[in-house]
């Protein structure tokens, strides 16, 4: 494997946005590892290594990770909603604990974390489980990156797409402009090519990618 190729530990790999990114880092000539449960495997893409597991147990695949594994962490509650709570606490953050475990008993050389956009009117525990998740990455030795996208438009994700126009609107007026941008709609292409970024240009820097940054990525050749 060249130096420019990656090996990348994806959990919530047989996701919306897991499944998509496996195929685009394929396809760029990097290795990936995916962490499913038993049975899930059936459902990666050809090509993709399988890591048999639970997301949150980190004795589960602690065992799998390595030095040099740029962890893409995309494990979260399917379909959010305000009554959601508890599972919030329990998946999204708690599967966040769980890789940190992992992490400190095999160290990695990245974690790339999809958060959400905040601060945000509305989705309150959905918010607070993400950032107390980034709190939490903080707090530890392993560089990381948060990408931070409010909703992701794509196949079977598209009813937020009518509300493009109010917030074209909203983007034009200058007190709600911050807001709207900051908690804009963006594409699955747009989060694929802004984690495949995120992925070839970890370091051993911090970094952020809001939706203005998500927006502006694009798939370099």
């Amino acid at each position: 494997m060249s130096l420019a190729h990656r090996r990348v530990f994806i959990t919530g790999s047989t996701g919306y946005l897991g499944s998509a990114l496996g195929v685009a880092l394929l396809a760029r000539g990097h290795h990936v590892d995916a962490l499913c449960r038993a049975g899930s495997e059936k459902r990666l893409t050809p090509g993709v290594s399988a890591v048999i597991g639970d997301p949150l147990d980190a004795s589960s695949y602690a065992r799998a990770l390595r030095p040099d594994h740029v962890v893409v962490h995309l494990v979260g509650t399917p379909k959010p909603a305000p009554w959601k709570g508890e599972s919030f606490d329990r998946v999204d953050f708690g599967s966040v604990q769980q890789l940190v475990r992992a992490t400190s008993a095999a160290p990695v050389a990245h974690i790339v974390y999809v958060s959400v956009a905040h601060p945000a009117p509305v989705m309150r525990a959905y918010v607070s489980a993400r950032q107390r998740a980034e709190a939490l990455l903080d707090s530890t030795a392993t560089p990381h990156t948060f990408v931070r996208p409010w909703y992701v438009v794509g196949p079977g994700h598209r009813w937020p797409a009518a509300l493009a126009p109010f917030y074209w609107l909203a983007a034009l007026m200058p007190s709600p402009r911050a807001g709207a941008e900051r908690l804009g709609l963006v594409s699955l292409e747009q989060m694929v090519a802004t984690l495949v970024d995120a992925v070839e240009t970890v370091g051993m820097l911090n970094r952020t990618y809001d939706v203005p940054q998500i927006r502006a990525i694009r798939m370099a050749s």
